[in-house]
């Protein structure tokens, strides 16, 4: 049996592609959601240009050539801790060792679809307080506190 991965790798462009996003924000915002449930680390990293910065336990990284990075990370850390590769590029998986775990991109969309939080109407607050409170609530947001 194969240790739970403890960090995860993704191909963001790949992901990107392979999914119905509407940008990479959503992505983003989604795969930092599925490693943060699963109290693991994460690395996006997207081909081109942009700012790096972490969203929770999720890093966000641009480089000229992805695939590189993800090599090289795959590389770093596969001795240490249990490693999953999210791509589809062959080369990659096929470059990564055989000390890491390998998903296509298409394959584990799935999974994070699972993560996406609904909340039924039910559950909301506004549906659970009188009207008095709601009225009250509404002002102040609006900026009359009377």
């Amino acid at each position: 049996m194969t240790a739970e991965p403890t960090l995860y790798l993704f191909d963001g462009s790949n992901l990107f592609h392979a999914g119905a996003f509407a940008d990479r924000e959503e992505l983003v915002d989604r795969l930092a959601s599925f490693v943060a449930l699963r109290g693991a680390r994460g690395v996006v990293v997207f081909d081109g240009a942009g700012e790096d910065r972490s969203v929770g336990p999720l890093e966000v990284r641009y480089a000229p050539h992805a695939d590189d990075v993800l090599e090289r990370l795959a590389a770093e850390h596969r001795r240490r801790e249990a490693v999953l590769v999210v791509t589809s590029d062959a080369a990659v998986r096929g470059t990564a060792g055989q000390e890491v775990r390998k998903q296509g991109s298409l394959a584990f969309l799935p999974e994070l679809g699972a993560v996406e939080h609904r909340e039924s109407d039910a559950s909301r607050v506004r549906d659970r307080l009188d009207p008095e409170t709601r009225a009250a609530l509404e002002r102040l947001r609006r900026g009359r506190e009377r």
